[in-house]
Formats: C-alpha cells, structure tokens, sequence
C-alpha cells in the first residue's frame, strides 16, 4: 500500500524509506506580511486562512508550513518603547493568556480544519531576537549589534523575556492548536562585530530554550536558518539545535543539500532550490526544473530529503512548477 502523505513525510523526516521524494514550498498570502497586524484588524487573519485554503486546494501539498502572517509584530509595549539598551531591562512577558497568542492558536486550530489529519502542519515562529529588533520604534540593521557592543547582559536579560513568550506559543501552537510541529527561523546577526562566540553566549540561549519548549510537545520541530534577501549564515553555529530536519538557503550559502546533510549529523534536511523570480524553480521551463531536481537527488540522495526552496518562494508562482518538481521526486 502506497505511503499516505503524513507517512511519506513523517519517514523522510525520519530517514527512513519513501515510496516518492516528497515536496514542500510555501508562500506569503498578504500583501504585507511584516507589518499587517491581525490583531488590530481581524479581516488580515481571514485572508491567511483564505490563502491556505485556496493553496491547499489548488496543490495538494505533502505538507503544510502553517504561515504567521499577521503576527509578525510582536506587541510587547515595553519593548515598543525603547531608545537605550538599559530600557531593555524593564520590559515584561506578555502572559501565556495574552492576544498575541490566544489569536495564533485560534488561527492555527482553523487552519486544522481545513487540512483535517491529511498532512503534517508546521508552524512559522521567528526566533526572539527577530521579534526583539522588529519592535524597537528605532528598528535599523545593526540596532541589536550595538546593543549587544553596549550592555550585553541587558540584551540576554530582555531575549530571555521575550523567549518566554515565544516558548509559550511554540507549546500552545503544538498542545491547543494541533500543529505537528514549528518551523523555527533564526540567523547569524548581520553584524561583523557579533562574533560566533557572542551570539552563543548572547543570543543562543534564547532559541535554544523556545526549541526546547517544543522538543517537549513534539519531536517533529523544523529548524530554518534564513537566508532572506542574501543574508549569509554559517550553518556551524546550529549543529547543536535538536531539530527533526533542517532547511536554509542553499543558493546563498552554496552549501548543497548533500553537504548540510553531513554537517547536520545526516538529519533530514530540506530544500534544494533557490527562491526568487530569476531562479529556475520561478522562471524555468519543466525540462529545466525536472532536470534541476534530478540533479540535487543524484548528489543528495533520496533518503531524509524533502525537495523545497531556500525560503517563500514568489507569490504569483506557477504552481505546475512546483508540481513538475514534485513529479522528478517519483522517478
């Protein structure tokens, strides 16, 4: 008997055999992800669950990475109020009961029913550094750099909080919304100043302590490493995160799936393809993107890996393309 969707992804996730390679690309369904705020407006939280629907729909995907659109802010007062590094040792959790995460779980228990128990379901959560310098009034590049330079125990002291909050929803999410895991998204800070060792002794602990909260619901959590807009990372820094499988960009780092596969310990790993409109996977024809994904299994192989894209890929993709790439994973 043929591998369900769940069994397909769940063995590859395991690596354990597959009866095909299976896939797994999303996109963003609002026109602003980053600043749209579904809680001031609660239309936006109706167009993510449209999207999903009219996606799911429409591809029938291996899995489903559940999108926070909407939820990017994270609306920590405190944090909204900030000018000086030593402002950060003032601010306070939001509460496992607060908005901010009764409504992710609310939308991820109505994505539930629309996919039913058909597919896997990984929600999106950015890591606490993320929320932290989003929201910052004076939010620019290298803000958290200088405030690490400045007071870095201020710094670990307000991650700490706000991965508090983050824990909390990564639980709920998996424990009250009946997602099958989180698709967690971190990055090297793009700093030159903010060596390897700082961001362990810094920014580590918090990540490490919201997949731990995960690890504890689930054990199929996904570890993301972003590789948006060409943000470089050095994928050695997460060896040690226990993850179920790991994704990141591997067009930008130029780190194969094969290569990342033996730096991860030959956990599953996940993607293959590069993600903007002048890659193939967007702009080819399907003679070049079924060759395309020969070639990442010829190298990679076709056991713990699920064909995808270094991250969203453009919303007005066509579809076929992600259907030829999942017709080259049967062969």
């Amino acid at each position: 008997m043929a591998q369900t969707k769940k069994e397909l992804v769940q063995a590859a996730l395991n690596n354990q055999p597959v009866d095909r390679v299976p896939v797994g690309f999303w996109f963003h369904y609002l026109a602003d992800e980053v600043n749209s705020n579904a809680l001031d407006n609660p239309n936006i939280a109706k167009q993510n669950l449209d999207g999903h629907r009219t996606f799911y729909e429409r591809f029938r995907p291996d899995f489903v990475k559940l999108m926070s659109d909407g939820y990017f802010i994270y609306p920590n007062e405190g944090l909204q109020k900030v000018t000086s590094v030593q402002q950060l040792k003032n601010i306070r959790s939001l509460g496992p009961k607060h908005p901010w995460i009764e409504k992710q779980v609310e939308l991820v228990k109505n994505l539930q029913d629309i996919f039913g128990n058909e597919v896997l379901t990984f929600y999106n959560i950015f890591a606490p550094a993320r929320y932290l310098e989003w929201s910052l009034p004076a939010y620019e590049k290298n803000i958290l750099g200088g405030f690490i330079i400045e007071d870095k125990e201020a710094v670990k002291a307000a991650l700490a909080v706000v991965a508090e909050d983050v824990a909390s929803l990564a639980q709920r999410i998996i424990k009250d919304g009946g997602a099958d895991g989180i698709y967690f998204s971190v990055q090297n800070i793009d700093d030159s100043r903010i060596a390897h060792s700082v961001y362990k002794d810094v920014i580590e602990p918090s990540e490490q302590s919201v997949l731990a909260s995960a690890n504890e619901v689930s054990d199929n959590n996904i570890l993301h490493i972003c590789g948006y807009e060409g943000h470089h990372n050095d994928l050695n820094w997460y060896t040690d995160y226990v993850t179920k499988a790991y994704n990141w960009a591997v067009k930008v780092e130029n780190i194969s799936l094969e290569t990342g596969k033996k730096i991860f310990g030959g956990k599953a790993v996940i993607g293959g393809f590069g993600n903007t409109k002048e890659d193939v996977l967007y702009s080819g024809t399907e003679e070049s993107i079924t060759e395309s994904a020969a070639k990442i299994l010829q190298t990679a192989g076709r056991t713990g890996i699920i064909l995808g894209a270094d991250c969203t890929v453009p919303r007005d993709i066509n579809l076929k393309h992600l259907e030829w790439v999942r017709q080259a994973g049967e062969r």
